[in-house]
């Protein structure tokens, strides 16, 4: 069938477009790069012509409040209401574990902004709540970085692999429409400062790690089930030794 991958040219994107055509599918990698904008309309309906199943993968290119808020709005209205005339059976968002527990963080509402107008849409839907990506550690380590010390909440973080997600992914393609939000998450559980001290000190980083229960997640508190499921999540199998063995050694 064809499938179209909103974002498919990105880190998630382009792992899932891989693996649908390795399984006989035609897949539309869409992003502003081949010709298609979900902000301005630009190259959608030609895109979605004859399209089973869109998975949007597409993220904000700012997290300024105003400007994602917008981005997963406009970005939203507009793929639905191609997708309405298209006739596509099968809308796939990828979103965040604990989203409609960080509504202080402007990010995190405007993903469920997005979630609303899915549900809301008349779609059928599945919307995949996966956990942080341990592709992003470095860039939490620099959010919470003042010299050579990094300031970071103990709280529960179970992060997953961009491969384990893209496998989650290309399954939720090919399968019918939960019309429900499912979760996927790593498959080991640590806490957010021990991680990232183990995750620096094999990068050979010399910054120290400090713990502190006020430190804030891009603007939001945490505790020890903001960003971790409790609800029977799909567990990937790559560890976080796994993972910097085979992606993430010094250079």
């Amino acid at each position: 069938m064809k499938i179209v991958v909103i974002g498919g040219t990105g880190l998630i994107g382009s792992k899932t477009v891989e693996r649908l055509r390795q399984k006989g599918h035609e897949v539309i990698a869409a992003s502003p790069n081949s010709g298609v904008n979900t902000i301005t309309g630009d190259g959608l309906a030609a895109a979605l012509e004859g399209a089973e199943v869109v998975l949007d993968l597409a993220n904000s290119p700012s997290f300024e409040d105003k400007a994602v808020l917008e981005f997963f709005e406009i970005s939203g209205r507009n793929l639905l209401a191609a997708e309405k005339i298209a006739g596509v059976k099968h809308h796939i968002a990828l979103s965040v574990v604990g989203t409609e527990r960080l509504q202080d963080s402007g990010y995190f509402r405007g993903k469920l902004a997005q979630e609303k107008l899915i549900k809301a849409s008349g779609i059928p839907y599945t919307i995949v709540h996966s956990t942080q990506f341990m592709e992003f550690l470095n860039g939490i380590a620099q959010s919470g970085t003042i010299g050579q010390t990094v300031r970071l909440s103990p709280a529960f973080v179970q992060p997953i692999a961009s491969d384990d997600v893209a496998d989650a992914m290309a399954d939720v393609a090919l399968s019918p429409p939960a019309n429900a939000t499912i979760e996927i998450s790593g498959p080991e559980r640590a806490r957010l400062s021990e991680l990232v001290a183990r995750y620096l000190k094999a990068m050979k980083d010399p910054r120290t790690v400090e713990a502190d229960p006020e430190a804030k997640y891009f603007g939001v508190r945490l505790n020890d089930h903001s960003l971790v499921s409790d609800d029977n999540p799909r567990l990937g199998s790559i560890t976080f030794e796994q993972w910097f063995a085979k992606s993430a050694q010094p250079k």
